[in-house]
């Protein structure tokens, strides 16, 4: 009988999981899109989001922590709530991380754009395709699809150089354009951030399927 519990209960602890992804992903493409599409209210609708991903990373936390120290759980089901506890902090912080575009969103709106915003949306395009495959991964135990949101961060990282270097010649040419191309380094600097806390719930996906530990392992392979 307790092992239908626990398994009733971490099916309730995945759904609760996946809510919060959902409400995620659903503030990065507001915030991207208010940026793109100049629609500040979109950028409005993003801060209200943030206050129930915050309300259900307690409620998760709180699940979890209830699991363990009731159901004492084994092996893979100690991994898998081990794992949400950590994957909670990271989508929390994604969350974050959409309300400062949000933010950045509504005062850049108020003035004429420096440029195309030609690589926000690609850059967006590739985040936010880390992000959904992280989940997907999470959802179907699927390590492999982990390790490909792994490298895939690679690409974001430099993507966010390029447009750095670009931005500081703007800066450089016309002081003018300075607070607008700050506000926009800081857009992309938010959107490494998910990237990078995507890789960390890949991390935590190997992890939990495999028992591997592959922090740090990237890192070796980044010569060159």
């Amino acid at each position: 009988m307790m092992e239908t519990h626990l398994q009733m209960e971490l099916q309730e602890l995945k759904e609760n999981l996946l809510k919060m992804a959902a409400l995620v992903e659903g503030a990065i493409r507001d915030a991207v899109q208010s940026l793109a599409k100049r629609d500040s209210d979109l950028a409005r609708k993003t801060f209200g989001m943030e206050d129930r991903i915050n309300k259900l990373e307690i409620v998760i936390d709180e699940m979890c922590l209830k699991l363990l120290a009731l159901r004492q759980p084994m092996a893979a089901d100690l991994r898998f709530i081990t794992s949400a506890m950590k994957i909670i902090t990271d989508l929390e912080r994604m969350g974050d991380q959409a309300v400062n575009i949000a933010e950045r969103a509504v005062s850049l709106n108020q003035e004429p754009q420096i440029k195309p915003y030609i690589d926000i949306p690609k850059m967006a395009e590739i985040v936010q395709s880390m992000v959904k495959d992280v989940l997907d991964a999470f959802v179907n135990h699927d390590p492999k699809l982990a390790r490909s949101v792994c490298e895939r961060d690679d690409m974001v990282d430099g993507l966010n150089n390029q447009v750095v270097r670009e931005l500081l010649t703007y800066m450089m040419s016309d002081p003018k354009t300075i607070t607008r191309a700050v506000h926009l380094m800081i857009v992309f600097r938010c959107l490494e951030r998910i990237a990078d806390h995507a890789t960390n719930i890949a991390e935590d996906v190997i992890f939990m399927v495999d028992a591997l530990v592959i922090k740090h392992h990237a890192d070796a392979n980044k010569e060159g």
